[in-house]
Formats: structure tokens, sequence, C-alpha cells
């Protein structure tokens, strides 16, 4: 049976999967992408509170697969991030920790974008692009020495010299390469939202420690439609929210009416932003970390959620990705064999220190920051204010935000 070959099948549409996709097209190779959902549905038209933190140095590959212009609403910069620790309800501990962008060059922190307007970017621009898709599509895989065959139900089978994971923390591929995974639990749900608020947020970013889990209110661009049908046209200043919260109360929150649920962000949050509202919907996730014992197996290349996960506390799962991203790029760009196994492994010499030094830290952060101890409190407190007045120090810490290297 004849099978139309190509350089590199990735099996994932996700935001890493098809920017990859995109990314690896625009080096010239054949690239085969497949998802088992079909990807308008993947797309949210209404402002539903979702979003991305994407740090500069994540950038990149959005850049280069043609997305980060192909975006249909823009992002919103961070240029100013504040850390500070406290109790709901409570004004923050005047011990604090500020970032500005400024101490370290004229490029903020990165941007916050709208989750929908990620999607919309992907699912147009692959559209007119040389990537070959199939979505909705189940694909079984058979690695051998020197290729892989891809057989997509309903479209035929396929060669491809490289397959690429992007399939998910519950990766199929990887179980099928029998790669260990070691996973942390954390007892704890992320819950999200949007919110208007009276007061301008000035592009700051705000970390606040609460002993149930950090609180991220992170800033966003003006929107004119909340999606739940509410009028907005004349809301003035956007925010998304991420806070973590025992399973418990979570599930508390989300069965709470919109006004409980509110005045529920509104303790943690504090006053600094005036009056707020709900807008759009309120989601709910489980937390959880992982870290693949391996990035490659024979044909085979991790990326993203399916070599590792990390804890939201600094938003950094989905740039972890992208930088994955465009370290595959850059070493597929001048191999011959894109699925040399010597290929894959200085892809996994690239990326795994940097993925395993995050995980440590988000981890760490959580464990120390989620407790209400007085002696720990009084301890990171110190610490915080203690940083706050080290300029090299701090400007470490905001290279390490940036994504970009120390």
């Amino acid at each position: 049976m004849t099978q139309t070959s190509f350089d590199i099948a990735i099996i994932g549409a996700g935001p890493v999967g098809a920017a990859l996709a995109l990314a690896l097209a625009d080096t010239g190779r054949s690239v085969l992408l497949i998802d088992r959902a079909a990807l308008p549905p993947m797309e949210h038209p209404d402002f539903d509170g979702r979003a991305y933190a994407i740090a500069l140095g994540s950038r990149a590959l959005l850049d280069r697969a043609g997305l980060w212009d192909a975006l249909p609403f823009a992002p919103c910069p961070i240029e100013q991030i504040r850390v500070s620790d406290g109790k709901p309800g409570r004004p923050a501990s005047p011990m604090f920790l500020h970032f500005d962008h400024r101490d370290i060059g004229d490029d903020p922190f990165g941007w916050i974008v709208e989750a929908r307007a990620l999607r919309m970017a992907i699912n147009r621009t692959l559209a007119d692009s040389r990537v070959v898709v199939h979505a909705p599509a189940v694909a079984a895989v058979k690695r051998h020495a020197d290729h892989a065959v891809v057989d997509v139900a309903g479209h035929g089978c396929y060669r491809a010299r490289l397959i690429i994971a992007a399939d998910g923390r519950a990766s199929s591929l990887r179980s099928e390469a029998a790669i260990p995974v070691t996973r942390f639990t954390y007892r704890q749900s992320a819950v999200v939202c949007a919110i208007a608020h009276e007061l301008p947020h000035g592009n700051v970013a705000l970390e606040h420690f609460l002993p149930g889990g950090p609180f991220a209110q992170l800033p966003m661009n003006d929107t004119s439609d909340s999606g739940d049908g509410t009028d907005v046209s004349d809301i003035e200043h956007v925010s998304a929210i991420v806070f973590t919260e025992s399973h418990a109360i979570a599930r508390r929150l989300s069965t709470m009416d919109d006004a409980g649920f509110t005045s529920e962000v509104a303790r943690r949050l504090g006053d600094h932003l005036g009056a707020i509202r709900l807008i759009g919907k309120r989601w709910t996730y489980p937390l959880s970390a992982l870290h693949a014992h391996r990035y490659y197996a024979t044909r085979l290349a991790l990326v993203g959620d399916s070599a590792h996960g990390v804890h939201p506390i600094a938003g950094q799962g989905l740039n972890l990705g992208l930088r994955d991203g465009m370290a595959l790029v850059g070493l597929i760009e001048t191999a011959d064999d894109p699925g040399d196994a010597a290929v894959l492994a200085r892809y996994q010499r690239a990326r795994r220190p940097d993925n395993l030094m995050m995980l440590a830290a988000t981890d760490a952060l959580d464990r120390l920051f989620s407790t209400d101890l007085p002696p720990i409190r009084l301890a990171r407190d110190i610490g915080l204010a203690a940083v706050n007045r080290m300029p090299v120090l701090k400007r470490a810490f905001m290279r390490t935000a940036m994504g970009l290297s120390s």
C-alpha cells in the first residue's frame, strides 16, 4: 500500500502542538497535525474569562508560527508585578516584593492573551498553511528504527520520520513508549474567572499568597463582550483572576451565585481596584504536576504537558511548552533527519534543566506559601522584603519570570 510521507507528525493540536506545527512548516518541513477534537469547536467566540500569561522569552514560537500577529484581540502587557502575603479579608503584609520591567529593559515581562484569541488565531492560521490537518481524528502510531507509521482512522496511513507527542498530561504516546512519569498531587483546585473593576490596573499583575494557595490578578485589555449576555460596553478595566483553594472550598465556590462568588474574590483581592463584578464564566480545575523521566524514545519526542506539568503558581505551564517547541524547531531546522536519536537527545539536554528547575521552584513556592503557621509567615515576609532590597537578585528573578536565560 502506498503511504504518503511526512517529515513530522504531531499528535495534539493544542496551543503547543499547533504552534509547533506551523513553525516547523515555516522551516520547509512537511507536517501532519492530528487531534481528537474538531478545531472550530475548540474556539470560544464569546469572552469566557480564561487567559494565558505569555512570557517575553516564550513568545518566539508564536512569532515563528505567525500566530502573534494573527491574534484577533490585542494582548495586554505586564509591566509590573507585585508579590505580597496575607489572609483573605485582611490587608496585605506591608513587606512585599515589587518588580518593574524598566529595571532591566524596555520590554514587558510578558502579555496576558485571551485563550479564545489564541485558539482563533491558531485555527485561522492553520487553514492558510501548508500543514495537513486531520481533526477530529484518531491515530494509531507504530514506531520503527528509521520511520513511524501513523494510521488515521478514516483518512489513511502515513509515514513520518518523527512523531511529536503534544497530547497532554494523559499522553497515550508517552504511555505506549513506556516512559515513566513522576507525579505530584496538591489537594488543591484552581479557580479561574475574569472581573470588571472600577479602577485601572496600570498593567500591574498581583501575586498574593494566601493560606489556601496563591491568588493572581492579571491585567487584561478592555472588552465589550462578556459572553453571558451582559452589556459590558461601558467596562473600562478588566483583569483575569486565577487562585487556588482546597478541593472542598473550590467546590463550594463553583456552586455559589455570582454575588456570593464575587464577594469571595473581593475578600482575596482587596480594594485596590475598587468595586468589582464577575464577567464571563468561572472555571475550576484540579491541580497536579508531573515530569516524564525521558523526553524521547525511538522516533518520538514529548513536548509541553506530555513531558511536564507544573503548579500554576507562576503561570509558567504553557510557557515551558512553547520553549520546548522553539528548542525543537531550532534543532530540526538544521538536521538531516528530524527523528535521529542524536537530535532528540540534544532536545532533551536543552529542555530538561529548565523544566525541572521550574517544577521544583513552583512546588517549593506552593508548599512554602500555602501555610498559615506564624513562624513561616514571618520568615517569608522578611524574605520578600529582603529580596526587594537586593537589585541583583531582583533582576535575576525578573529574567526568570520573563523566560530569559540569566
